[in-house]
Formats: C-alpha cells, sequence, structure tokens
C-alpha cells in the first residue's frame, strides 16, 4: 500500500473505472482495434501495444490517430467492437462479490469509464451488475471524458455526494489516478505500478492488489 489507510477518510462513495478493473476487456479491445487497422489500412498494434495506448476516449484518441478521418474509424470500430463484447465479457475474479458486499456496506457505488456511454451500460445490464450502481457514466454522456472532473460529477450526482477526501475513484491506469485528482477524490489504484513511469505524475494515494485488500483498506478506516 501506498498509504496508511488511517490517513484516509472512509468513502461514502467508490467509483470504479470498467475495463480491466472490473471485468478482463483487453482480448476483444484489442480484437477491434486490429480489424479497424486492417480496415483503415494501417499496422496492426500487438497486445503489448494495444494495453500501453489506449487510455482515452475515442472521442480524444482517435483524431489524434486516424486525423480527418476519425469519425469514419470510430464506427469501424464502435460496429466490430458491439459485435463481439458480450460474448467475450468476463467478470475479474471476485469482483461480482466484492460489489455486492460494498452495496451492502452502505457505500454508493458508481461507474466512470472512457468506454463509450451505451455499450457499458448494455455490459453492466448484460452481467446483472446495473442494480448496483447509482449511475453507469461512459465516453460521450459528460462533456469531457476521463481524465475531466465532468464524469465524476455526474456519476454522484444522484447521490448528493460531493468530489473530496470521502469519495474514492479505484482504476488501474494512471488516466484514473489523473481523474481522481482532478475532480478532488481520492486515487486507489487497483494493481501494482511497478515502478511505471506512467504513475510519476499522477500517484495513487492508496494501492491494492485485490479485492481483499481493499476490504482490508476500508476495515482499517
Amino acid at each position: 500500500m501506498t498509504a496508511t489507510p488511517g490517513a484516509l477518510a472512509r468513502p461514502r462513495a467508490i467509483i470504479f473505472d470498467w475495463d480491466n478493473t472490473l471485468v478482463d476487456s483487453w482480448a476483444t479491445i484489442h480484437a477491434a482495434l486490429n480489424y479497424l487497422m486492417e480496415a483503415m489500412e494501417r499496422p496492426l498494434w500487438t497486445i503489448e501495444e494495444t494495453r500501453e495506448r489506449v487510455r482515452l476516449s475515442l472521442r480524444d484518441a482517435f483524431p489524434l490517430i486516424f486525423g480527418e478521418r476519425w469519425e469514419e474509424a470510430r464506427q469501424i470500430y464502435l460496429d466490430r467492437f458491439r459485435a463481439i463484447h458480450l460474448d467475450r465479457l468476463t467478470p475479474l475474479p471476485q469482483r461480482e462479490a466484492m460489489l455486492r458486499a460494498l452495496a451492502a456496506d452502505g457505500h454508493y457505488l458508481a461507474i466512470v469509464s472512457n468506454k463509450t456511454g451505451a455499450v457499458l451500460r448494455r455490459e453492466a445490464a448484460h452481467l446483472g451488475w446495473s442494480p448496483l450502481f447509482g449511475a453507469i457514466v461512459g465516453a460521450g454522456d459528460a462533456h469531457t471524458d476521463k481524465p475531466h472532473a465532468a464524469p465524476v460529477e455526474l456519476a454522484l450526482r444522484p447521490s448528493g455526494i460531493a468530489p473530496g477526501p470521502d469519495v474514492w475513484f479505484v482504476g488501474d491506469t494512471a488516466i484514473d489516478m489523473e481523474c481522481a485528482l482532478a475532480s478532488g477524490c481520492v486515487p486507489v489504484l487497483f494493481g501494482e505500478t511497478s515502478g511505471s513511469a506512467e504513475f510519476a505524475q499522477f500517484p495513487p494515494a492508496l494501492t491494492i492488489a485485490d479485492d481483499a485488500a481493499l476490504f482490508r483498506a476500508l476495515q482499517g478506516l
């Protein structure tokens, strides 16, 4: 852990990232991206390149990659992703039990993801998880996407809880930590930094390895 749990406030709300925080999505994202790259006559990406490069929402990332053709690329990607994602959707181990226990303990739960909002909500409904969250906010739902603060504010709106030190933002990338800091929430990394340079500018306040470590941190508050 990168912080002493006692130095943190017990969260009233916990916001989670979605892809590769709660569900395993890398293979699906990679397959849809390489389908797109082939359609756009671009070099295919390795799975390592996909893991390194996929951070921003489509409306933020694709203009940088495809220039004036970014909207065409976005549609090709989304059509392919929608065709395959539910068949391949896999919850990460113990995540459902963790979410149900947190909800039962009175925490307000929400999702903030850079996955397109309609696709994100379709996945949550497919898993039967939608009732666990007070809000499920994806790319395009707020006027700006993660790492900006607007999606966090939208996700918290139904709860009446303001962004602040009693709201944790739990994710697996530096974009998640940046979003937490931008909105004044506590950045919590699900996973390990392993000395990664991407976390140097936006370090987590707390690093947890798995659901058990999350519960231990909460119990210490």
